[in-house]
């Protein structure tokens, strides 16, 4: 039996409307003090995930019911929906660039470094698991309305400058992408990946519209530069998102000294990176484009051709390298692919390289 999920005191009062007695749910975070209804019902093989239940609805939950009780941590246990910029900056002035440190992010990560990155408390990691796992079941619930062909990374550094040329390639790439029916998702954090979701966040405008928002950001180029999350939400401020159109950062706590881009509309932020990582690759079924960096990326690179040539999730995607002289010369990854493929050690890869925005979505579209 699949259990109906509640994750909204809105959903708990549709279902309280259609019986007095539900059976097989599930309720996330959920306060069921709100609705008048909630004790007067009676509940069977349901599971409670950090719900908050009035005494008098006790009586009602029968001995099939599991309930897990919230733990007072300074983070949501069991959270119903991915994170946002509202609520990951929650506290956050952008006119005042200090309280940045008393943002709800800010605060989750001064308590993960304290008690640390591999927690010895058995309460905190159990606290820790708990979020990460209800983190996917949201991420899983978005990408459950997409083609699972529409999903599209982009895998780059966070040193990528919003000055430098290949951060215009990668938004322009992404909101074309996005115009085209694409879910775009990357580590969602600054450089390539805040790329990515600025320009999923300013699709349905003109390319034109793209530039001016890029050069509002230029004069705080990286995530060290004063005013570079400020400029951020003026750029939100002065193009609001088309709803339709959508983009999922997929940051950790583990780099948790980069700020998330808050231009993702939708932000599944976890504590195991290991998770994250391996999550990430796993749901880009549409493709991969792969912007300059260094050893993180490299690391992405042959773990999605790893993926790509046992066919693990049934077919091969595109790897797609932006950036010939990086990935050729400098970084000489593209080559060495071709020439692994060419001998036989490496089969099923889809491999493209790329200069330029076009160049880069054609590879992805004409995938089938």
């Amino acid at each position: 039996m699949i259990y109906k999920e509640i994750e909204s005191v809105e959903a708990l009062r549709l279902a309280l409307a259609e019986g007095r007695q539900l059976r097989h749910y599930a309720f996330q975070n959920i306060d069921f003090t709100e609705v008048e209804k909630a004790a007067q019902s009676s509940y069977t093989d349901c599971i409670f995930m950090g719900c908050r239940l009035p005494e008098q609805m006790m009586a009602q939950i029968d001995a099939n019911c599991y309930v897990f009780p919230s733990l007072p941590k300074p983070y949501t246990i069991f959270p119903a929906q991915m994170y946002s910029a509202a609520t990951l900056y929650r506290g956050y002035d952008p006119a005042c660039e200090k309280s940045f440190l008393e943002c709800y992010d800010s605060r989750v990560y001064a308590h993960y470094i304290a008690q640390g990155k591999q927690a010895a408390d058995i309460g905190e990691t159990l606290a820790r698991s708990l979020h990460d796992h209800s983190i996917s079941d949201a991420l899983h619930d978005m990408l459950a309305q997409y083609d699972e062909r529409a999903v599209v990374a982009v895998m780059g550094g966070h040193a990528v400058g919003r000055d430098e040329a290949v951060y215009h390639t990668v938004a322009l790439a992404a909101k074309h992408l996005t115009e085209q029916g694409k879910l775009m998702v990357s580590g969602g954090g600054p450089g390539a990946m805040e790329a990515t979701h600025l320009g999923a966040w300013m699709a349905g405008r003109k390319d034109e519209e793209l530039r001016e928002a890029i050069g509002m950001l230029r004069s705080a180029p990286r995530f060290e530069d004063d005013g570079w999350l400020a400029l951020a939400f003026s750029v939100m401020e002065r193009f609001p998102r088309e709803e339709r159109y959508c983009s999922i950062g997929i940051p950790t706590w583990f780099y948790g000294h980069e700020p998330a881009t808050p231009f993702a509309s939708h932000i599944a932020k976890y504590f195991d990176n290991s998770i994250r990582e391996d999550g990430l690759l796993a749901i880009a079924k549409g493709g991969v484009i792969y912007s300059p960096g260094s050893a993180g990326t490299m690391q992405e690179v042959f773990q999605d051709a790893a993926q790509n040539h046992y066919k693990t999730f049934g077919f091969s995607s595109p790897m797609v390298f932006l950036g010939r002289e990086h990935w050729s010369q400098r970084i000489p990854v593209y080559p060495l692919l071709e020439q692994l493929q060419a001998e036989g050690r490496y089969k099923n890869l889809l491999l493209s390289i790329a200069d330029t925005a076009e160049e880069a979505e054609r590879a992805i579209i004409e995938f089938r």
